[in-house]
Order: structure tokens, then C-alpha cells, then sequence
């Protein structure tokens, strides 16, 4: 089988070198995409893809535009049999009519659930105990094309979407290979996705403003799905904290505070929030231009105390809510 593989980030990276690994198959060429100042110092820097490409010598193709005639001219000529497409762009109707066989999507869910950019984040931030991924025969419309192979996989109760993308792009690159496999050796039947489609957008910056009107579980699977990127937010004192990992407790009575206030503030229980339903111990967090610091260091280094509010930038530090009082 001769194959051109199309990705560019990390998780993109598994999936390639498992079918480099594969003496039956031949990666003809890469494509990926053009090299991007990133950072700080805007850096011009290739993608996870591009590098893995060069440590094994293989041809590469950086289109800036994937309807370029000389790009495609170039594909055309390698005479593939497949098209692999992992972590890339929404490829134009043209390309998908190049290869012999067809083009191979690897998503990371069970579709049709959480079609889109970001389906990893927001499984975990759904508290969704299972997602899983997924091989489909690419078509015009986004994730929506023929099934090949799906595979199920469990989320962990306290899982970030940063550990679980990296379980998932194993897992996938696995399922990946054994479905390259199939369709070398025609033995596997694509089938239409069925039951009911669910979006997975891009996430913004604002997906990740906590809401502390929410249930305390509902928060902390926000705070798990944004970890690592963009992580979950909050104000405090007139800026933005990032709330890094957080543990759902039981309070011993609810509404001891509007949400978003504190209830606890000890060494013992740490930094604990009223939500909607239940509080939220910040474990670790995030000033804005700090380092992340565990709730013990915030404790000492900020000092909240009881009553204060996060999400309101107008209230003064030590500033009660009427009626509020630290519970005994």
C-alpha cells in the first residue's frame, strides 16, 4: 500500500510512525504544514510532524495553499494508493479524488459524537466516562464520512484532556494501522454513522471563564478538559487566576456563600469555593504573571479569606457577603 500521510502536531506523530514501522506499507511523502513563528521571540519553528518526517529521511510537502496546482501536480505524481489524514486541514473536494483507494481520517471520538476541532476537550469537560477513536473515509462534509474502525476507551474520573489526547493518539495510532491493513487487504466494509451528531467547536479563550454558578462537578470537569490549554480561569482582586487542578468536596451544609465565595481557607482544607451544588477545593492555581503554586503557597502568599469572591473583580479583599459566615 502506498500511502501519503497528512498531520501536523504531536498527536499526529504516532499514527505516522507506526506505519513507517510497517514493511507492507509505504509512506510515499508528507504533508504538513508550513513552518510558523510561535513563542515569545516568534521563532520560526516546523511542526511535530515535519520533524518526525526528517528523522527518517521521507520526501515532505508544505503547501501554504492545499489547492496550489503545484502542489497538487506533486501529488498526483507519487501515485498513491491512500491518502492518511491525522490532526490536518479540511481538505478541498480535489484532493480527495487523487488516490486510489480513498482518504483515511483518524478522529479522537466515537463519532458521530463530538465532531469537530476540539473533541478530546470537551468529552472530559462533559464528564463523559468513555470516548474513543475512530477511522472514517473522508467526504465533503466535516467528520461525517463512512466508518472503517472504532475503538472505546475509558476516561479516568480525575483524567486531564492533556493525558487523555496522549493516550488517544497510541490508541489511535494503533487502530490506524490495523485499518490501513484492512484496506489493503479489502477486508473491512465502510458503514454510514448513525444516531445523533454532536459538535466539538474550537475552544475560545471564554470557554474557559468559570462559571461558579455551575455544580461543583461540572466545574471541576471544565477545569480537567482545558488542562492544558487554555486551562480554566477565573478573577481575583481585579485579575485572572487559572485554576490548574481542582477536587470537588462535600460542604457540610450549601450556602454558606454566593458562588464563587470561600468557605474554607485553611491549611487543613485548603481553599474551598461554594458552587451551585457542593464546593471546589483549588489545589493548584495560577496568579496572572506568576508561576503555578499549590493552594497551601496561595493560602500564605495572597491570604483569601472567608467570604471573599472569585469571579468578582469589584469586591475588596476580606469583603463578607451579607449574612455570610465562616462555618464552624
Amino acid at each position: 500500500m502506498r500511502v501519503v500521510y497528512m498531520g501536523t502536531p504531536d498527536f499526529a506523530v504516532p499514527g505516522l510512525e507506526a506505519l513507517i514501522g510497517r514493511t507492507e506499507h509505504e509512506v510515499a511523502a508528507i504533508v504538513t504544514g508550513p513552518d510558523r513563528p510561535k513563542g515569545r521571540g516568534l521563532k520560526t519553528l516546523s511542526s511535530p510532524v515535519k520533524d518526525a518526517a526528517l528523522r527518517h529521511g521521507l520526501p515532505l510537502l508544505q503547501p501554504d495553499k492545499l489547492r496550489d496546482p503545484g502542489f497538487l501536480g506533486a501529488l498526483r505524481a507519487l501515485e498513491a494508493d491512500l491518502f492518511v489524514v491525522v490532526a490536518f486541514r479540511i481538505l478541498p473536494a480535489v484532493l480527495l479524488n487523487i488516490p486510489r483507494i480513498g482518504t483515511v481520517n483518524l478522529h479522537p471520538s466515537l463519532l458521530p459524537q463530538y465532531r469537530g476541532a476540539a473533541p478530546i476537550q470537551w468529552a472530559v469537560m462533559s464528564g463523559d466516562e468513555e470516548t474513543g477513536v475512530t477511522t472514517f473515509l473522508v467526504e465533503r462534509q466535516v467528520d461525517a464520512g463512512d466508518i472503517l474502525c472504532q475503538e472505546t476507551v475509558p476516561i479516568g474520573p480525575e483524567e486531564t484532556a492533556g493525558e487523555l489526547h496522549d493516550r488517544l493518539s497510541r490508541i489511535g495510532a494503533d487502530l490506524l494501522s490495523r485499518t490501513v491493513d484492512l484496506l489493503a487487504a479489502g477486508g473491512v466494509r465502510p458503514r454510514p454513522q448513525t444516531g445523533h451528531a454532536t459538535p466539538a467547536p474550537r475552544i475560545s479563550r471564554e470557554d474557559g471563564r468559570i462559571d461558579w454558578g455551575l455544580p461543583a462537578r461540572a466545574i471541576h470537569n471544565r477545569v480537567r478538559g482545558l488542562n492544558p490549554v487554555p486551562m480554566a480561569f477565573t478573577t481575583w482582586r481585579g485579575k485572572n487566576l487559572r485554576v490548574i487542578t481542582s477536587r470537588p468536596v462535600d460542604l457540610e451544609e450549601d450556602g454558606f456563600s454566593k458562588p464563587g465565595g470561600i468557605v474554607y481557607a485553611d491549611e487543613r482544607r485548603g481553599i474551598t469555593v461554594q458552587t451551585g451544588d457542593g464546593g471546589l477545593e483549588l489545589v493548584r492555581v495560577q496568579p496572572e504573571g506568576r508561576s503555578r503554586i499549590d493552594g497551601g503557597e496561595f493560602l500564605r502568599g495572597y491570604r483569601p479569606a472567608v467570604g471573599d469572591r472569585f469571579g468578582a473583580p469589584d469586591a475588596e479583599p476580606g469583603s463578607a457577603e451579607p449574612g455570610s459566615a465562616e462555618p464552624g
